[in-house]
């Protein structure tokens, strides 16, 4: 069995927040995660923390400000993995692809609350906010497109269709959005232990890129 990301806590939330926030942000992704964020008030939140009900405005201007604020810091958060899983693999697209997925399915799975919310909440989101996490979220697809195009332009990966950025795009796309969902399936429990859903997952996205064998 291929190396794994060893078992880590879901990062604290929000970025560079202090304690009484990360309780408010704690209590409202649960919340968020448990009858979404609609049907959530403030006083939910505060409640859930042992807090009034004004105590969230004076870190927060409203709820759809704090829904805002947690749903760009996972994807900050997820996109700084990314990178950094990238960054420490081998120079070669196959190892590199893998070590992505294998990230990715450890922040989908291991931070399965968190990357629900952000996943199903953001839409909700104003355009402004919406289209920052859009961009976030291009350029997430963007790592995993530069390396299957880098593996095509190699002779590693035969990509589906052709070997040029838009069949590297679509890919991308195909790859990182089966990741992305498996907080939508993984519910309390796995079907199966971490590490080997980590490895099917990069079994899958190797076929997926064409890798030669």
């Amino acid at each position: 069995m291929t190396a794994e990301i060893p078992p880590q806590p879901s990062p604290r939330l929000p970025i560079g927040g202090t304690s009484l926030q990360g309780r408010i942000a704690d209590a409202a992704i649960e919340l968020f995660y448990s009858q979404g964020a609609t049907a959530t008030s403030v006083r939910d939140i505060t409640s859930a923390c042992g807090l009034t009900p004004g105590a969230l405005y004076n870190h927060f201007s409203s709820k759809e400000q704090l829904l805002y604020v947690l749903i760009r810091d996972i994807h900050v958060l997820a996109d700084q993995g990314l990178a950094a899983a990238i960054a420490g693999a081998e120079p070669v697209a196959s190892a590199q692809l893998s070590a992505a997925v294998r990230f990715m399915v450890w922040r989908a799975a291991g931070s399965r609350k968190q990357s629900r919310v952000a996943n199903r909440e953001y839409a909700r989101l104003p355009r402004d906010s919406r289209d920052e996490v859009k961009a976030i979220r291009r350029r997430m697809r963007g790592r995993f497109a530069e390396i299957l195009l880098a593996g095509a332009q190699t002779g590693e990966f035969a990509l589906p269709g052709s070997q040029d950025p838009l069949a590297a795009a679509l890919t991308a796309t195909a790859i990182a959005t089966l990741c992305a969902d498996i907080s939508e399936w993984t519910q309390e429990h796995y079907p199966l232990p971490l590490p080997d859903l980590q490895d099917r997952y990069v079994e899958m996205a190797l076929r997926l890129a064409g890798a030669r064998r």
